[in-house]
């Protein structure tokens, strides 16, 4: 690495001082470094991660809806997820409608999130893929629906069960 030296003779190099404890970039290199935690990863969580947050659907069901539209990242924040993942969703799931203002902005409502819980339960936790999720969906959506909302109240007996058991 060569420093530029507007005072000397041109085509003269000036090398980088050297200190005790090594060159000035390798002191600078480590004095930038963040140490990482240990058990912690950099970068996004993988899909495993996310999944094994089975109480996301359980806290979005006690969630009181009580707003006619909901903005995107609004949605977003509940099911923890990126807006743009959301926006994915809708062009990739035709239940997906959210209504849409003169400025382009998403509204969604409450049979929008409705939808969400269904995509996000049979993507996240019963781990379709895409194409499976979407026909799944074609086939019958009532009956997805239906089977989404019984393994929801299996597993609020299972934490009802689970909570009495560490009572006793």
């Amino acid at each position: 690495m060569q420093q530029l030296d507007l005072f000397s003779t041109p085509g003269t190099p000036h090398p980088v001082p050297e200190t005790a404890g090594g060159s000035v970039k390798a002191k600078v290199k480590k004095a930038v470094a963040v140490p990482r935690q240990p058990g912690k990863k950099r970068g996004r969580k993988s899909l495993k991660e996310v999944s094994e947050d089975p109480d996301l659907i359980m806290e979005l069901d006690k969630l009181v809806l009580d707003k006619q539209y909901y903005s995107i990242s609004e949605v977003a924040a509940m099911f923890r997820v990126n807006t743009s993942l959301i926006r994915y969703w809708e062009n990739e799931f035709d239940i997906l409608q959210p209504k849409k203002n003169r400025k382009g902005d998403r509204l969604f409502r409450q049979e929008d999130i409705q939808h969400l819980k269904l995509i996000y339960h049979l993507l996240r936790e019963r781990k379709y893929t895409i194409e499976g999720a979407k026909q799944k969906l074609k086939e019958d959506l009532k009956l997805a629906a239906r089977n989404f909302e019984m393994v929801q109240a299996l597993l609020k007996v299972r934490g009802f069960l689970t909570e009495l058991k560490d009572q006793l």
